[in-house]
């Protein structure tokens, strides 16, 4: 009978099941004979663990040190329930393949499994630091970062409430009453009123002069005319007109490149903003058809809709963005900040685009770059 790995509330493992897949395409180049993977594959996809396990076991007797078929023992070991044999045997392949990202991933995973969260955050990290594009990794980091500071948080709420915490509220609800209070009394303070001066007394009315009778004007002669004095007239100052330099206008070759610059920065804003609506569809065609997401493109899809979909509210802002275009190929560096319900991540990030079809689309996607 076959015991079922336990799940936690952790976001990380409700999506251990894509964690775990067996579609690494770094392991490629070390693959087991493609038949014998394949008749695993089959056996781990109908729940078979056991016969999975035995398969992989009767595999390795012979090429004991063969990376793929080791990976996949260790996948069973993990659906079987057996959980510190399968650490063992993804730790033991961390050692003997440091330079593949997928097993440290795993092993991650299963540490968080059991709450060890510093262990499967030393382990994610040790997978960025293999292969710093592998987004899976830096998506399981942010979630095993989100438990750490739960975990945290719920410690601090145990401490003594008798301690230090409780001052420091009592302050915060205390400041703005007693602001107010001091308000109130200036507002309430009683203003002394001035006195009212007395009226002045009445003055009795002085006699009224009697009149005295005007003399008679005599007239005066009339002025004799003078004539007026010609004004001078200055001819007006001709000033030479100023002339402006003609300004520069650009070339058609950058126009066309300015142009060019526009249209990838666009691509990347309205990336950012498919994937900040949950527009799916907006969000899934702003990658080429060739994108290597490191597993299926159908796999890669159902993996961003369960992540992105599974969020309550996404907010991915883009700020100084930098783009260098070469014909039909493009580079877009920039500052990303991600967040997402009570995660917050600030990164470096590099879109590799393409022209397709009259428009950019992401062909590579880099992390911390």
């Amino acid at each position: 009978m076959q015991t079922a790995v336990p799940h936690f509330g952790l976001r990380l493992t409700s999506i251990a099941a894509q964690c775990l897949a067996v579609a690494a395409l770094s392991l490629s180049a070390f693959c087991a004979r493609a038949d014998d993977v394949a008749d695993v594959q089959k056996l781990l996809a109908a729940g078979k663990n056991v016969e999975a396990l035995q398969k992989a076991d009767q595999f390795l007797s012979s090429k004991p040190r063969d990376p793929m078929m080791r990976f996949l023992r260790g996948i069973s070991l993990s659906q079987a329930g057996r959980a510190p044999e399968a650490i063992t045997a993804f730790t033991k392949l961390t050692e003997d393949y440091p330079e593949l990202p997928e097993p440290f991933n795993n092993l991650a995973v299963l540490h968080a499994q059991q709450g060890q969260y510093d262990k499967a955050r030393n382990a994610l990290e040790m997978a960025i630091r293999t292969n710093p594009s592998y987004a899976t990794a830096y998506e399981n980091l942010g979630d095993v970062y989100a438990k750490l500071a739960s975990q945290a948080y719920s410690k601090a709420l145990q401490i003594d409430t008798r301690s230090a915490v409780a001052p420091k509220l009592a302050m915060i609800r205390d400041l703005f009453p007693k602001e107010r209070n001091s308000i109130v009394t200036a507002s309430a303070s009683t203003v002394t009123p001035a006195p009212t001066p007395s009226p002045a007394p009445a003055l009795s009315p002085a006699p009224a002069p009697k009149p005295v009778p005007a003399p008679v004007p005599v007239p005066a002669p009339a002025p004799a005319p003078v004539a007026p004095k010609p004004v001078e007239t200055k001819p007006a100052e001709t000033k030479p007109a100023e002339t402006k330099p003609a300004e520069a206008k650009p070339s058609k070759a950058e126009a066309d490149e300015s142009a060019r610059e526009r249209d990838v920065a666009n691509a990347v804003r309205a990336w950012a903003d498919a994937w900040s609506r949950k527009d799916m569809d907006g969000y899934i065609s702003s990658y080429s058809k060739d994108f290597n997401g490191g597993k299926t493109r159908k796999a890669w899809e159902q993996d961003r809709k369960e992540r992105i979909l599974g969020k309550r509210s996404i907010s991915v802002k883009v700020s100084s963005l930098k783009i260098t275009v070469n014909g039909n190929k493009a580079i877009a560096q920039f500052k990303q900040d991600y967040h997402a319900d009570s995660l917050s991540v600030s990164s470096g990030k590099r879109l590799e685009l393409v022209r397709s079809g009259g428009s950019w689309v992401i062909a590579k996607e880099s992390t911390g770059s």
